[in-house]
């Protein structure tokens, strides 16, 4: 009978695990803000292990754009050659500097919106809004769509 008293005292006023950034019971505009920031925290670092965690696996890149004023649409790849990209050697830091990351949330469904302006080291190179579509698993939020802009005057 001790023995289950003190199993049972254990259990009780075991410290509980606080939750972790994409923990699915964390209050899930935090959970989703954080995937965004973990993305280009990941990108900077030029780790692909990191990039690759935050996409779900069916997840596809877009890019809208402007061509010699003619709107066009480039990417809709899986996010498998960009997470590549990320991780293999370049010479310049990836640096995506986010704006402020504005959250909508429905059930299992989220939409990230922020500006980005891009830079190659200290060189700026673009910038543009980045769109993000995310989705609840049984892993927390993956990014599902990840479309953005590119233009070369953010003023």
């Amino acid at each position: 009978m001790r023995t289950f008293l003190v199993l049972l005292a254990i259990f009780l006023f075991a410290p509980t695990a606080s939750a972790q950034p994409n923990d699915s019971t964390q209050d899930p505009v935090a959970a989703v803000q954080s995937l965004v920031v973990e993305l280009f925290d990941a990108m900077r670092a030029g780790d692909s292990t990191r990039v690759r965690n935050v996409f779900h696996p069916d997840a596809r890149l877009h890019s809208s754009m402007n061509r010699d004023g003619v709107p066009i649409v480039g990417g809709g790849d899986s996010a498998d050659g960009f997470v590549t990209a990320v991780g293999t050697p370049h010479d310049e830091v990836w640096d995506e500097q986010i704006g402020e990351v504005h959250v909508r949330v429905d059930e299992g469904l989220a939409t990230a919106w922020m500006d980005y302006r891009f830079f190659l080291g200290e060189q700026f190179s673009h910038c543009g809004v980045n769109s993000i579509q995310l989705v609840l698993t049984e892993d927390g939020w993956k990014m599902l769509n990840v479309v953005d802009t590119r233009r070369s005057d953010c003023e």
